[in-house]
């Protein structure tokens, strides 16, 4: 990913310099493991491990690709260097490239999942807090973007907090299914590795054991991995709309934070605009676009081929790196969002009174009006309402049908906004368990 779009915390992982030394430490590992069965003379084990402290150069084994066209090749040929051809001759010894390939793969995947789990936690923190702020804070609720009946920016809040909350579970889910290493040579059948060095090297890097692997790790791990980071997107897009909305002029009942010194518009000084917020739509989308292709690379042909390789290179760093500051940006902008109570009330009366509906109709059935009948005496005052921004209360007060079924006094009583709140707790005590 571009720098504009990327944390360095996260694009470390995927440096060629994390990921050479990443497959150093498979090669000193197995060495290791296979010393101590005897397998290899001890002094070559210690041998490789005189490179730990070594930042490998990553233009010398680009040149020597160049001639070898294969990257395991040119790095264990570079290792070389740095620890004697004779000393290293007993390195990947039994191993083939994907055994060194897949498992670093899994790890740089483990440690991007460290980082995305806590930047979930990070903006489930974040909505936790505003939510909490604006427990009783009335705002009207919309179905197909029509006013609907009223609720509160908390319930928003805590909504998204319920949806991140899943997501973290999900990316929990998706670490451990990720977290396996395979050292078990061509094809998969330790032939010529001993199944020990492959316990001895997962244990050492913190991942457990892939029970059976075919020269390469199954990828519908990977696939369900990226799956789960298109799932998160998705959740942060679909904050990122309701803030989009509440931002129209037209709306006003949120807006992101407008730093001092910060332009609108090019052309027009007046603007503030949701940038932010559109920005992590269009991050979304990218994410999302990796799923696909981690779906299509779980069908291998045979043992092993690389049509995976590519797409791998790509969409690890590229919806890990996205993900991570997506995740960053979306906290920054619940954090300073602003919050206009007095616009959601505006909003809300601009109907007067009819987001109060359904408590009349259900008054009414209550009252002995069947439905149909009931459901017309309110739409037809409802429809007044819409069409001469006249008062809903006042119409069902000047209806003498509405009047025959429901007294003065219950036709009030039907527009207390309390009636609308009185689950917040119970929702809450939910949703927020700790």
């Amino acid at each position: 990913m571009i720098p504009r779009y990327s944390r360095p915390e996260m694009v470390a992982i995927w440096s060629p310099e994390t990921k050479f030394k990443i497959w150093y430490e498979i090669e000193a590992h197995a060495c290791e493991a296979m010393a101590n069965m005897g397998t290899i003379p001890r002094e070559n084990a210690d041998a490789v491990w005189k490179a730990k402290d070594v930042t490998f150069d990553v233009a010398r084994i680009d040149e020597i690709e160049a001639e070898t066209k294969h990257d395991v090749i040119a790095f264990l040929t570079h290792l070389a260097e740095h620890v004697g051809s004779d000393e290293a001759r007993f390195v990947h010894q039994g191993m083939t490239s994907s055994d060194v390939l897949d498992t670093c793969f899994n790890v740089q995947l483990v440690r991007a999942a460290d980082i995305l789990i806590a930047g979930v936690e990070g903006l489930m923190a974040a909505l936790k807090r505003r939510a909490l702020e604006h427990k009783d804070t009335l705002r009207v609720g919309r179905s197909h973007g029509i006013h609907a009946e009223p609720t509160t920016m908390g319930l928003t809040f805590a909504r998204f907090y319920a949806e991140m909350d899943r997501n973290l579970a999900r990316m929990h889910v998706a670490r451990a299914e990720i977290a396996t290493g395979a050292i078990s040579g061509a094809v998969g059948t330790f032939a010529n590795v001993d199944p020990q060095v492959e316990e001895h090297v997962c244990a050492q890097l913190g991942l457990e054991v892939e029970p059976i692997s075919t020269q390469v790790i199954p990828r519908d791990r990977h696939a369900a991995f990226f799956a789960a980071l298109g799932v998160v997107s998705s959740s942060i897009e679909n904050i990122a709309i309701e803030v989009r909305h509440m931002q129209r002029t037209e709306v006003l009942e949120g807006a992101e934070f407008f730093s001092m010194g910060q332009k609108g518009s090019s052309a027009m000084p007046h603007k503030k605009n949701p940038v932010l917020t559109e920005n992590l739509t269009g991050l979304a989308r990218l994410v999302r676009m990796t799923v696909i292709p981690a779906l299509e690379n779980v069908a291998l042909w045979h043992e092993r081929d690389i049509s995976h390789s590519s797409v791998e290179r790509n969409i690890g760093p590229d919806a890990t790196i996205t993900l991570d500051f997506a995740l960053s940006r979306m906290t920054s902008v619940i954090d300073k969002m602003l919050i206009f109570p007095d616009n959601m009330l505006d909003n809300m009366n601009k109907f007067p009174g009819l987001v109060m509906s359904q408590r009349v109709l259900l008054a009414l059935t209550q009252a002995g009006v069947n439905r149909e009948d009931a459901y017309k005496m309110v739409q037809r005052n409802a429809l007044k309402v819409w069409e001469f921004r006249t008062d809903f209360r006042e119409e069902l007060l000047g209806d003498p049908e509405v009047c025959a079924a429901l007294s003065v006094d219950a036709i009030n009583e039907k527009f207390d906004m309390g009636y609308h709140t009185k689950h917040v707790d119970t929702i809450f005590a939910r949703v927020f368990k700790d």
